[in-house]
């Protein structure tokens, strides 16, 4: 039933990535990039980072979007959740690199004050560079929930939906251009 509807899922995707006004970052290494971006003001809450970066509303950023098919269609016969952890991490941070060049030579480049995305997968991901902060609009949250419920079904070895509700909340995840430069400059 999963390889089916992923199969599904990887038909919709082109879809999904023409109507977000999605791009690719540039190929950094041997591997594609695990991410998918666009330029976003953002429109949450003041955020300030512990390198001082201070986020506010309508600032650019660049949004990052897990490519969620192609990981799971990769980590779909693994079974071991720990595994699994593994190789996203080491995904993320092999794609890193690309963000910071795409940034670099995006021609909003001197606006851009860091990166922002949204996941329920945030453990590690201070090792990243990652500053992680709670969603504060209820509905918000809420919305990212029942949008993550599919994902977190598929990629569980557990299917119960009452266990993935309980999982873990989406987070924000911000990083700084400048952490971003000093972590991941190529």
């Amino acid at each position: 039933m999963r390889g089916y509807v992923l199969s599904i899922w990887n038909f919709f995707d082109p879809f999904y990535f023409f109507c977000t006004r999605l791009t690719f970052p540039p190929r950094t290494g041997t591997e594609s990039n695990i991410f998918r971006v666009r330029l976003t003001k953002y429109k949450g809450r003041e955020v300030v980072l512990t390198d001082g970066t201070i986020i506010t509303k309508n600032d650019i950023l660049v949004k990052i979007h897990l490519h969620n098919v192609k990981l799971l269609r990769e980590l779909f016969e693994i079974k071991s959740e720990l595994r699994k952890a593994k190789i996203l991490y080491r995904h993320v941070q092999e794609s890193l690199p690309g963000i910071e060049y795409f940034i670099r030579n995006s021609s909003f480049s001197n606006e851009i004050k860091g990166i922002v995305g949204i996941t329920h997968l945030n453990k590690s991901c201070e090792r990243l560079g990652f500053e992680i902060f709670d969603i504060s609009h209820p509905i918000y949250k809420w919305f990212k929930v029942f949008a993550f419920l599919p994902i977190e079904i598929l990629s569980s070895a557990n299917h119960s939906i009452l266990n993935s509700l309980k999982h873990q909340t989406p987070k924000y995840l911000f990083m700084s251009r400048n952490t971003l430069n000093k972590m991941y400059r190529i």
